[in-house]
C-alpha cells in the first residue's frame, strides 16, 4: 500500500499531469485574468495627477521601460540589487530618464495593481489550504487566528513600540506564525484534529481581537489610531515598489509548494485514518502544510494589513467551478483571488471620486467584507450542509 501511495503522489506518468487541466479551469482563469486586466487598466486611467486615458494606457507601454533592464530590475530587485546583478552581468546600469506621465504610473499605480494581485492570491492559497488541513470549508487565515496575531502584533508596535514601527511587516508576520503556533499548541492532545484546530483558532482569535480594541484606549495619537485601524481592515493605500519587493517572493514559494503539496491536500481530505493508511504521515503533512498557509498568509498581512474574507470566499467560488480536486483548486485560487482583490481595490479607491466626485478612499479590506459577506450568507442559504468537506 506505501508503494502505491509513493507512486501515487511522486512518479505521476507523462499523461496525467496535466490531464486534470478542464474546460472549468481554463474559463475560469481566463475570465480572471481578464477581470485583472481591466481593473489595472482603470487603476492607471484615475489619479491625482490629471493625464488623459491614452497617455495613461501609452505610459505602461513606454519602450524606455521595456528596453532598459535596469529600469524594470530597478523595481522589482531595488536599485542596489538591481547595480549588482548587472554589473556582474557587465550590463549598463545608467538611470534611464523617463517622463512624468511614465514615473506616475510607474511607480504610483502600477504598484498598487501588482500588490493587490499578491495580495489575493497569498491570501487564497492561505485559506485553501486551511480548509483542507481542517477539513473544513469555513477555515481561513482569520478563524484560525493568524490574522487576528498579526493584527495585535501591528497594534503593539504602533502604540507600545512606535520606534520600530519601520519593522511592522516584519512584526506582522512573527504574529501570524506565533498566533497559529499557539493554535496548533492548544489543539494538541497527543496529535490534532480538525474540529479542535478550528475552536483553538476561535478562541485565540477572540482573546487577540479583545486585546486589539483594549489596545486603541491607550493611543492618544490620531495618527496612530488612523495608521493602526489601515492595518486592522486591511489597506493597499500609498503601497509601492517595496511592498512588491516584500510580498513577491514569499507569494511565489507559497505558491510553488501549494501547487507541489496539492496531492497531499487531496489526500488529506479522505480524512485522517485513510490517509494513515495510505502511508501518510498526517501530523507531519498536516504542520507543515500550515506552514506553507501561514507563509502565504503573513506575506499578505505584511504589506496590506488583515483583508477580511478573501481567504474564505475564493476558495468556495473556485470549488463551485472546478470541483474539490486540489491541483484545480489551488491553480483557480492562485488566478480568482487576485481578480477579487484587484476589483475589489478599484472599488475602494474610485467609489467617492466616481459617484461623489470626492477624493476620498475607503480600504480595499472593507470593500472585500461588503462583497464577501452577502455572498457568503447567500452560500448558507443555497447549500444544505455547509462546513465539513
Amino acid at each position: 500500500m506505501n508503494s502505491t501511495m509513493a507512486t501515487d503522489t511522486s512518479s505521476p506518468t507523462r499523461g496525467e499531469r496535466l490531464d486534470w487541466v478542464d474546460g472549468p479551469l481554463v474559463s475560469l482563469c481566463l475570465g480572471s485574468v481578464l477581470v485583472v486586466l481591466a481593473s489595472l487598466l482603470v487603476q492607471v486611467s484615475f489619479g491625482t495627477y490629471s493625464m488623459s486615458i491614452p497617455e495613461a494606457w501609452a505610459a505602461i507601454a513606454d519602450p524606455l521601460v521595456w528596453t532598459n533592464p535596469q529600469v524594470l530590475l530597478t523595481f522589482l530587485l531595488g536599485e542596489g540589487l538591481m547595480e549588482a546583478v548587472l554589473g556582474t552581468l557587465g550590463v549598463s546600469t545608467t538611470e534611464v530618464e523617463l517622463s512624468t506621465a511614465t514615473n506616475v504610473v510607474w511607480n504610483i499605480r502600477l504598484p498598487r495593481v501588482f500588490v493587490a494581485v499578491l495580495v489575493g492570491a497569498a491570501l487564497a492559497i492561505s485559506g485553501a489550504i486551511f480548509q483542507a488541513v481542517t477539513r473544513n470549508e469555513l477555515a481561513s487565515p482569520f478563524i484560525l487566528g493568524v490574522s487576528s496575531g498579526a493584527g495585535l502584533a501591528v497594534l503593539l508596535t504602533l502604540v507600545v513600540f512606535s520606534g520600530l514601527s519601520s519593522l511592522l511587516p516584519l512584526f506582522a508576520a512573527l504574529g501570524g506564525a506565533l498566533a497559529f503556533a499557539l493554535v496548533y499548541l492548544i489543539a494538541w492532545k497527543g496529535g490534532t484534529s480538525p474540529v479542535r484546530l478550528v475552536l483553538a483558532g476561535v478562541v485565540v482569535s477572540t482573546v487577540f481581537q479583545s486585546l486589539q480594541t483594549a489596545l486603541f484606549t491607550f493611543a492618544g495619537d490620531i495618527g496612530v489610531v488612523q495608521q493602526a485601524l489601515a492595518w486592522t481592515t486591511g489597506s493597499l493605500t500609498g503601497v509601492a515598489w517595496p511592498e512588491v519587493r516584500t510580498a513577491l517572493p514569499w507569494t511565489l514559494l507559497a505558491v510553488v509548494l501549494a501547487l507541489a503539496l496539492s496531492r497531499q491536500l487531496n489526500v488529506l481530505l479522505l480524512g485522517e485514518r485513510t490517509a494513515s493508511s495510505l502511508g501518510m504521515p498526517v501530523e507531519r503533512t498536516r504542520f507543515l502544510l500550515s506552514g506553507v498557509a501561514i507563509v502565504a498568509a503573513s506575506a499578505s498581512i505584511a504589506v496590506a494589513g488583515i483583508v477580511s474574507f478573501v481567504g474564505l470566499v475564493v476558495p468556495h467560488v473556485v470549488r463551485t467551478v472546478v470541483g474539490s480536486d486540489y491541483r484545480r483548486l489551488v491553480v483557480g485560487c492562485v488566478f480568482a483571488g487576485p481578480a477579487l482583490m484587484a476589483a475589489a481595490d478599484v472599488g475602494a479607491r474610485l467609489f467617492f471620486e466616481v459617484v461623489f466626485g470626492q477624493p476620498q478612499q475607503l480600504h480595499a479590506g472593507i470593500v472585500t467584507g461588503l462583497v464577501g459577506g452577502p455572498y457568503f450568507l447567500y452560500l448558507m442559504r443555497r447549500q444544505q450542509q455547509l462546513g465539513d468537506l
